[in-house]
């Protein structure tokens, strides 16, 4: 079956970096947006566009009915959810494929298991992932806790089942403190996502977050391509990502990398997917599965040469995937920056027209973003406004591209966190590549003693 006409059910940056993957392949393509976003670029270089609503996501984005509409009427025969909104809720894909269009995404079902954070946990260990000990599900009882603690080792960390960007996660540090941080933790899940359900895993002290990117046909077919290390993190918010990571060994590679492609093809899994891992001291463990599109999928087309969104449409086509794992080469470093809106210092939001806009260019420079000059970015959603990928034969080669690439790059008519990443590739720590999941965050309160 071949996708002639795919509707994007997403915006800013990852709809124009869809729009484009689906015009190299001869595809047209259907943008609906919000009333704030009536002048963004996606919408205007899609071969048709349709308002879907007002600015609040669950108005427009997240408006299941809305978006299902659009595609009737457009007569799309595919949607793409893109990143975050509808990307990984499991009933919209099945919504989806019951109204006869491709969903470019994974099987609901596989959606719904990765969702649920202790279900894949236990599908993870089931598939012969390296777990982090803790709880084989959720916990209510402070007896059958404290076992669990102990036999972990304190500290530990409880986190909320339904749970994400660190919201229902507390550390216990002894066992006089389970008790009380059990119900903090419960209630803050019950506040943000409906579900006071947590459990509990031992707490890594410094780790690094690797996690590699998978790709599977649906029918038992299963690659790995590859590992990011995204352990530059603020607020669980991943700030630069790079590929690939600085402390794995190419034996270290391809045994983790081998060990998700089985557990993929055990699966059936469909399309793209990110298996998120911390590391510390040699050693993987599990966190969680995203079943969709990452953020940061360019460093790892930059070192693959394969283009992840083609490849996602050609699985939702039902097509087999266009390389097998022996033909996968990796080859140089890629880094990306998360170029957002946003004070470099206090991280406050910083909306505005964009007054003056020059992109960096040159050999292995990308930079993915809708902004062009005269465009308003509205206050309403996540402040990225683009993201600068670069290639570099070695990772010092491709930090001086960043540097030179940084220093090319205007957005003037708003603060944005491009001095953030210049301050960040001078550190040497940072250069040396020895940096972990706190690195960041001890670094910045560093700069706000300074």
């Amino acid at each position: 079956m071949g996708i002639e006409k795919l509707l994007i059910a997403n915006r800013g940056e990852i709809a124009l970096r869809i729009h484009r993957a689906c015009h190299e392949m001869g595809i047209k393509t259907v943008a609906v947006h919000s009333t704030a976003d009536a002048d963004a670029m996606h919408v205007r270089l899609a071969d048709e566009a349709i308002c879907i609503g007002p600015p609040a996501a669950k108005d427009s984005y997240l408006n299941v009915a809305a978006i299902i509409s659009a595609a009737e009427i457009s007569g799309a025969d595919a949607i793409h959810p893109g990143y975050g909104f509808l990307s990984e809720n499991a009933k919209f894909a099945e919504i989806v494929e019951a109204h006869g269009l491709a969903f470019v995404g994974p099987k609901p079902e596989h959606i719904r298991t990765m969702g649920d954070k202790i279900e894949a946990k236990r599908t993870a260990g089931a598939l012969g992932l390296p777990l982090v000990p803790g709880s084989d599900g959720a916990v209510s009882d402070v007896e059958e806790a404290r076992a669990i603690a102990e036999a972990a080792g304190y500290p530990v960390i409880i986190k909320a089942a339904s749970g994400g960007g660190g919201r229902g996660m507390k550390v216990c540090t002894s066992p006089d403190q389970l008790e009380t941080l059990m119900q903090q933790a419960g209630s803050e899940a019950k506040a943000a996502f409906g579900d006071a359900t947590v459990y509990i895993e031992k707490y890594l002290g410094n780790p690094r977050h690797i996690e590699i990117q998978v790709f599977g046909d649906g029918k038992g077919n299963a690659i790995h391509l590859g590992e990011r290390d995204c352990s530059l993190q603020r607020r669980h918010q991943k700030v630069l990502e790079e590929a690939p990571s600085p402390v794995l060994s190419q034996a270290e590679r391809e045994r983790i990398g081998g060990v998700c492609a089985r557990a993929m093809a055990d699966m059936g899994y469909r399309g793209a997917g990110t298996i998120e891992f911390l590391w510390e001291n040699g050693e993987f463990y599990f966190i969680e599965m995203n079943t969709r599109l990452q953020v940061e999928h360019p460093v790892t087309e930059m070192i693959t040469g394969l283009d992840l969104v083609r490849e996602q449409i050609r699985v939702a086509e039902g097509k087999p995937l266009s390389v097998q794992q022996d033909d996968v080469r990796f080859t140089g470093h890629a880094i990306e920056c998360r170029i957002n809106a946003e004070d470099p210092r206090t991280f406050a939001p910083s909306p505005g027209t964009v007054t003056s806009y020059h992109v960096p260019g040159g050999m292995h420079v990308r930079v993915d973003s809708g902004l062009y000059q005269g465009y308003k970015v509205p206050p309403y959603y996540d402040s990225m406004i683009g993201k600068l990928i670069v290639y570099g034969r070695t990772r010092e080669g491709a930090i001086m591209r960043l540097k030179r690439a940084l220093q090319e790059y205007v957005i003037e008519g708003m603060k944005t966190t491009i001095p953030l990443h210049q301050a960040l590739l001078n550190d040497p720590d940072f250069l040396n590549g020895d940096y972990t999941i706190k690195w960041l965050e001890d670094w910045l309160a560093r700069q706000d003693q300074a």
